[in-house]
């Protein structure tokens, strides 16, 4: 199914890397590189103080520094649990994250405004610092136990861990590994801070093939062709929207990112039209969807761009692919199978639960013995085992006794002449739902006149609000929760019309 390697812990992988390339660049950040010899030493140093203090579970606390990539070595190399921390995020945040998951020790860039307050709030949390001399031999780890642990966000307003194992990665790695034949020569793009699961992809994918990771921050879009052809980027890696900053910076030129081999998207639903303005920037590369929550580990579908992708996409969104022949999947609405509904999971990659117990409550399916994970994805099953993503369940909105799609709403008014992209957003009004659209293109487009000639009324938006740009997250995803928040701000309460 997925090769007859023998089963790898997830440094392993990186250790597979350095027996393969020990003198190839594994990071570069910037104008600074290290090989695979020199950040196996690295880490092997903050290993030893580690190990020699007994750290259980590790708080990363850096951005794009070496205390980043070499620290979540370090605390896989020492038998410990990782637990990556934004210095973007606000510090009441991280320290409730830190709590949760039980950090007892953190690996920190000092620089980092959040480390006082980390500390404080901690009691007994210790700093660590690299040993003097590497660490020669690392302790054994188990391959259930928790490599890294992720915070996804709660329904209650608090984050949720998510502890992803050895095994759950090995089973992604091993077959993600074999599709994409990366090697010693490639250099992959590594766009997302560790916070998100995103990032073990950028990272062990490139280590476990001994390929090179170059640090990419938000800045190198303003022009990235440039910066691809100087680094010689060919495994590409983001969120879909970053397609359409680099079209307003002028970098989708067609023949734009000759070095490509493979522009990969995942984490939301990806448009046809900016993965084919894509694959014509970068003719030489192969185009594939990703999807997959964090807790069934990085992805577990693709779908490959071809002629087809027009004919399978739905409400102009491309499909999301069959899954991974190592996972199963079901369809399930109103509480039995179907070929349209919410998207059900299982497998070897598939997370154990979340840290807190209570927060599994109505996440699996379990009626046939099996754990199933329920995405809180809405899905329609395609030709050729392919998948339609068609959004998440909780973006159906109920107006009026109608339930709504808001990717229908969106694709609608993307259709209109001088609109290039739409996000619909629910909010409440004077007590009841109500619907906005933030558009980029043209300003002062009557959007809601066409739109009443197209759809229902009920699928026609009170407030149409045109943006310079569409708003981002710390996860580089559309801030959806900050535009239905300017709705309610732009509306005052009351139904408006046109903004």
């Amino acid at each position: 199914m997925t090769g007859q390697l023998p089963r790898r812990l997830l440094h392993e992988w990186f250790t597979a890397g350095l027996a393969t390339a020990p003198d190839r660049v594994a990071l570069r950040i910037g104008s600074q590189e290290w090989t695979y010899t020199q950040l196996d030493d690295v880490a092997r140093r903050w290993a030893g103080d580690l190990t020699a203090n007994g750290a259980r579970t590790v708080g990363i606390l850096a951005a794009r520094s070496i205390e980043s990539y070499a620290g979540l070595l370090a605390t896989l190399y020492a038998g410990a649990t990782a637990v990556p921390l934004s210095p973007a995020f606000p510090v009441a945040r991280t320290c409730r994250m830190a709590a949760i998951a039980g950090v007892d020790t953190v690996i920190a860039d000092r620089s980092v405004a959040a480390l006082p307050h980390l500390v404080a709030a901690l009691p007994g949390l210790r700093v660590a610092a690299p040993a003097t001399t590497p660490l020669p031999t690392l302790p054994e780890a188990a391959y259930d136990d928790a490599a890294y642990v992720l915070f996804t966000s709660g329904s209650t307003g608090q984050p949720k861990g998510a502890p992803i194992t050895h095994a759950n990665m090995d089973s992604f790695l091993r077959y993600n590994l074999k599709r994409y034949d990366i090697g010693p020569d490639d250099v992959c793009s590594q766009t997302f801070d560790q916070t998100f699961d995103l990032a073990m992809f950028d990272l062990f994918m490139a280590w476990g093939a001994g390929a090179t990771v170059v640090s990419t921050p938000p800045q190198v879009f303003a022009a990235l062709p440039d910066f691809l052809a100087a680094e010689r980027v060919s495994l590409w890696f983001s969120v879909p929207s970053a397609i359409a900053v680099v079209r307003r910076r002028g970098g989708l030129a067609p023949g734009a990112m000759p070095t490509l081999r493979w522009s990969l998207f995942c984490g939301e639903a990806l448009r046809l039209t900016d993965a084919l303005d894509w694959q014509r920037a970068a003719p030489g590369s192969t185009v594939e969807n990703l999807y997959g929550p964090t807790e069934l580990t990085i992805a577990c579908s693709a779908h490959r761009l071809s002629a087809d992708s027009a004919d399978l996409a739905v409400h102009g969104v491309v499909p999301i692919g069959p899954l991974y022949p190592h996972l199963r999947y079901r369809i399930i609405e109103d509480g039995v199978d179907g070929v349209e509904g919410e998207l059900c999971v299982t497998g070897p990659q598939l997370f154990p639960g979340y840290l807190d117990p209570a927060d599994d409550q109505g996440r699996f399916h379990t009626g046939d013995g099996r754990r199933w994970y329920r995405t809180g994805d809405r899905v329609r099953q395609l030709a050729g085992a392919e998948l339609a993503y068609l959004g998440r369940m909780d973006r159906q909105v109920k107006l009026r006794g109608y339930r709504v799609e808001l990717d229908e709403v969106e694709w609608h008014v993307e259709q209109l002449p001088g609109v290039q992209r739409a996000v619909a957003v629910a909010y409440e009004a004077a007590g009841r739902t109500e619907l906005a659209v933030f558009y980029v293109g043209a300003p002062g487009l009557d959007v809601r006149g066409p739109m009443a000639s197209l759809v229902p009324g009920y699928l026609v938006p009170r407030l149409c609000q045109h943006v310079e740009a569409l708003p981002h997250n710390a996860n580089g995803k559309i801030d959806r929760a900050g535009l239905a928040a300017r709705a309610r701000d732009l509306t005052g309460g009351e139904r408006v019309a046109h903004a």
